[in-house]
């Protein structure tokens, strides 16, 4: 129904920046809610930030004041701006969209997930 297409990650060195973003496509009626999780090797898939569609955002505690979350709602994409990053920050970077199909179906999209690698 909805696809997600993520690019923007890599490797980088501690302090430096990262942009991702992230396009939907499809069948969408409306998206609502727009995000970014991450998961580190062991530990579970945490929210890193969101955005609804009226603009309101919400971080992760270790992220406040580093990530900035912005959204396009007219080209359906969201993005990260990562700046001063970790090597705590390395992770796998997965888009999340919460959408309504025209059949007025809510749906909960993942990306593939993309590697973020900061070094020392």
């Amino acid at each position: 129904q909805v696809q997600l297409v993520e690019s923007g990650g890599g490797l980088v060195q501690a302090g430096g920046s990262l942009r991702l973003s992230c396009a939907a496509s499809g069948r969408i009626l409306r998206i609502d809610d727009m995000g970014w999780y991450r998961q580190a090797p062991g530990q579970q898939r945490e929210l890193v930030a969101s955005i609804t569609s009226g603009g309101s955002t919400k971080y992760a505690d270790p992220v406040k004041g580093r990530f900035t979350i912005s959204r396009d709602n007219a080209k359906n994409t969201v993005s990260l701006q990562m700046n001063s990053l970790k090597p705590e920050d390395t992770a796998v970077y997965y888009c999340n969209v919460l959408s309504l199909s025209f059949g007025l179906q809510m749906y909960n999209n993942w990306g593939q997930g993309t590697q973020v690698t900061v070094s020392q």
